[in-house]
């Protein structure tokens, strides 16, 4: 179904931010998942050398600061949704289905 555009440019669904029309997130957002990456490094890395218990509980601690960071920030907000993908149907020609055979 087509829908016309809205006017100003706006798409259908989507919140008014900053980051209209981009997927890239914001540098706050992304400083948070950076110190939830390096918090799961930091754990990961301890379990296989030992397991080293104090650097496993660091990194959760690390992870754990970096979530209230990405509640904090609101990352989800980032997030932008498409209106939904029109893609049209191919016909496909399965060569496991039934073909009659006349004569």
């Amino acid at each position: 179904m087509f829908r016309p555009p809205l006017p100003s440019g706006r798409k259908r669904g989507m919140a008014q931010s900053g980051h209209q029309g981009s997927h890239a997130g914001s540098a706050k957002s992304w400083l948070a998942v950076i110190i939830i990456l390096i918090g799961f490094t930091l754990g990961g890395v301890a379990l296989t050398l030992g397991p080293n218990w104090l650097f496993v509980w660091i990194g959760v601690g690390i992870c754990a600061v970096g979530g209230l960071l990405a509640l904090a920030f609101d990352i989800f907000s980032d997030v932008i949704v498409d209106a939904p993908r029109q893609i049209p149907v191919q016909e496909h020609h399965s060569p496991f289905e039934h073909r009659s055979i006349s004569s």
